[in-house]
C-alpha cells in the first residue's frame, strides 16, 4: 500500500480544491477527489478527519464557507471565499522592481538562477515598467557562484547536519579532509563563505566554497549538533572579517563612474589631509569620501573599477590596491589549480 499522505499535505490539497471549485464541493466529492481523504478507513473516520481539517483551516484564517443547494437544504457543499482571502493585486513601482532586479542578480549560482529569474519575470509583468532595472544599473552585486557545494551546504545548515569535504587552504596550500558542523553561509568578498565549527580543531573556522574539492558528504543524522548561539556566530564573523573601527577613505573618482561607491559616500571632512600631488590627480575627477572597515576589502572593490577610481588616502588601502594589481599583472605567468585563478590574488592579501 502507498504511504498515507501527511496531514499538512492533505490540508493544502483541500485548500487548492476548495479555491478552484466552480461552485462548491460536497463531502462525497472531497472524499473521492482530494488526495488524502481516501485514506480514511470508514465513513466515521472520514467525517472526523474532514471536520477537524475545516476547523484547522478556519483557525488559520482561511474562510471555508458552507453552501447549501438552492432546492435541497440538506445538500451541503463547501468552498473558500476567495474575495475575502486573496491578496490584492500587486502594484510595484519602477524603483521597487529595480531593487528586486538588483537582488535577483546576487543568485548567479545555477541552482537558484532559474527560480529567481522566473519569479522576477512574473513580477515585471505586473510592475510599472519593464525598464525598471535600469534605475540601479551599475550597482549590481558581484557574488560568484557557490558551485556544487552550495546546495548540500544550504541543506546541512538548515538541518543542523555535520558534513565532511576536501578543502584546499589558501594560506598553506594544504589539501585535507575537513569534518565540520555548518553554522551559516555568507555572501561577501565576492563569493560564498561557510562559517562552521571544525570538529578536528575544536574551534570555529571559515571555508570558501570555491576551495572545496569534490562532493560535500553528510555525517550522521540531521539535528546532530546544537544550533550556534548568537555569541558564537558573532565571534566567528568577527574572526573571519577582521572587523575594526569605521574609517574614511578619500578617493578620486571619474565622473559618472563607480556608482556603488558614490551611493554610500559621506561628506568630505573639511580638515581632510590630502597627499602631495592630489590636486593634479583630482583634475577631471571627483573627490569622494567612502566609509569602510577592512583595508583589503575596500582595495578589492576599488580594483574592480580599474582606472576609474584612485586611492588618495589612507596609504595602506592604496598599497593594498597596488599589491592586487601587481599580482593580477603576473597571472598569465603563474599556474594556480584549475578553476582557481583568483587564488593568487587572495594569497597576496593573506586570505
Amino acid at each position: 500500500m502507498p504511504p498515507a499522505i501527511p496531514p499538512a499535505e492533505r490540508l493544502l490539497n483541500l485548500v487548492i480544491a476548495l479555491v478552484n471549485t466552480p461552485g462548491r464541493m460536497t463531502k462525497e466529492q472531497v472524499r473521492s477527489s482530494v488526495a488524502g481523504y481516501g485514506d480514511a478507513p470508514s465513513d466515521d473516520a472520514f467525517e472526523r478527519m474532514f471536520e477537524r481539517d475545516k476547523d484547522t483551516l478556519r483557525e488559520l484564517g482561511v474562510p471555508v464557507l458552507t453552501v447549501t443547494h438552492a432546492g435541497h437544504g440538506d445538500d451541503i457543499g463547501y468552498r473558500i471565499d476567495t474575495a475575502h482571502w486573496s491578496l490584492p493585486p500587486i502594484e510595484l513601482t519602477a524603483a521597487e522592481l529595480g531593487v528586486l532586479g538588483l537582488a535577483a542578480q546576487v543568485w548567479q549560482d545555477q541552482s537558484l538562477r532559474a527560480d529567481s529569474t522566473r519569479a522576477l519575470t512574473k513580477l515585471r509583468a505586473v510592475g510599472a515598467a519593464p525598464e525598471a532595472h535600469d534605475l540601479v544599473a551599475g550597482l549590481a552585486p558581484r557574488v560568484r557562484a557557490g558551485g556544487d557545494a552550495f546546495g548540500p551546504l544550504v541543506d546541512a545548515v538548515q538541518n543542523r547536519q555535520a558534513v565532511q569535504f576536501t578543502y584546499h587552504a589558501a594560506t598553506t596550500g594544504e589539501v585535507r579532509e575537513r569534518h565540520v558542523e555548518p553554522w551559516k553561509l555568507l555572501a561577501r568578498r565576492g563569493g560564498w563563505v561557510l562559517l562552521a565549527r571544525d570538529r578536528d580543531r575544536g574551534a570555529s573556522r571559515s571555508f570558501r566554497l570555491r576551495r572545496i574539492r569534490g562532493a560535500v558528504r553528510p555525517l550522521g543524522e540531521p539535528g546532530g549538533f546544537p544550533a550556534p548561539t548568537a555569541a558564537e556566530l558573532a565571534e566567528a564573523s568577527r574572526a573571519w572579517m577582521g572587523d575594526g573601527p569605521e574609517r574614511t577613505a578619500l578617493l578620486a573618482v571619474t565622473p559618472e563612474r563607480a556608482g556603488a561607491l558614490r551611493a554610500r559616500a559621506t561628506r568630505v571632512p573639511p580638515d581632510a589631509a590630502l597627499p602631495a600631488g592630489a590636486e593634479q590627480v583630482l583634475r577631471g575627477r571627483d573627490l569622494v569620501a567612502v566609509p569602510y572597515r577592512i583595508d583589503w576589502e575596500l582595495a578589492e572593490e576599488v580594483v574592480g573599477y580599474g582606472d576609474a577610481v584612485l586611492v588618495l588616502d589612507p596609504p595602506q588601502v592604496r598599497d593594498a590596491v597596488l599589491g592586487l594589481l601587481r599580482v593580477a599583472a603576473t597571472l598569465d605567468r603563474r599556474r594556480p589549480p584549475a578553476g582557481d585563478r583568483r587564488a593568487d590574488v587572495e594569497e597576496a592579501r593573506g586570505a
